[in-house]
């Protein structure tokens, strides 16, 4: 299999670039449904990027339904059946009052989710959530390694909720969400940020793990808030 991967320029959002590429070679057919992507290594030095931007465009795949990923074996490519229709420009989000729109979406969406993970989460689940708040809290390079964790633990909890369209939503969301965590983490003091962030999420992860869904949903929504305010977002809420 012979790829051919555009030049992706260092000032562009380096992710969202390397996923559209990589959409671009399945579109054009030349990839087909059950092919493994390249390794994580590999697409790395293609584009010369760190492997936790290549970890990070996957994950944009998987949330738009290009790929699936398989523990510990890699990316397949998916049936263009499983696709997401859903479709939001980075370019949009620069916009003040459509990323708020955006992001006022994962008030309930989220909040949700963490009971119903709470009240249906697996001991595998319970892990993968332990293992992404654990990276959060020893990562070296927050806006590499820690926003990713970030990201698969928000990713988890819609997992958990066995509901097939929690992941779709709330995964498609967070992604296009991850630049304004970026942006908060350089304006704000790290160290403030940082211990806020985790711990909002141990919260959240102790209430999912104690099956105690008012909590988890409480904690989530406590957490959604915080980092709304870390974003200079004023979002409308009720309750």
């Amino acid at each position: 299999m012979t790829l051919e991967f555009n030049h992706i320029r260092r000032n562009d959002n380096l992710p969202g670039r390397i996923a559209a590429e990589i959409a671009r070679e399945i579109n054009d057919a030349k990839m087909s449904p059950g092919d493994r992507l390249p390794t994580e290594l590999i697409l790395s030095k293609t584009f010369g990027v760190s492997r936790s931007v290549v970890r990070e465009a996957i994950a944009q795949l998987r949330n738009e339904g290009f790929v699936e990923t398989r523990q510990g074996v890699g990316a397949f490519v998916t049936d263009p059946r499983q696709r997401s229709s859903i479709r939001i420009e980075r370019s949009k989000l620069d916009d003040f009052e459509n990323f708020r729109d955006l992001f006022q979406l994962r008030i309930p969406l989220e909040i949700e989710a963490a009971g119903l993970a709470a009240m249906h989460r697996t001991p595998a689940e319970l892990k993968t959530l332990k293992v992404a708040l654990d990276a959060m809290r020893i990562s070296p390079d927050w806006r590499k390694d820690g926003v990713a964790a970030d990201l698969d633990f928000h990713r988890t909890i819609a997992e958990a909720t066995k509901n097939g369209y929690f992941v779709m939503f709330i995964g498609f969301i967070s992604e296009r969400v991850t630049s304004a965590i970026n942006t908060a983490f350089a304006r704000a003091v790290f160290g403030d940020i940082l211990n806020a962030t985790i711990d909002e999420h141990v919260a959240i992860y102790d209430a999912i793990a104690a099956s105690d869904a008012i909590a988890a949903r409480d904690a989530m929504r406590v957490h959604l808030l915080g980092a709304a305010r870390r974003v200079n977002l004023e979002l409308e809420t009720f309750g």
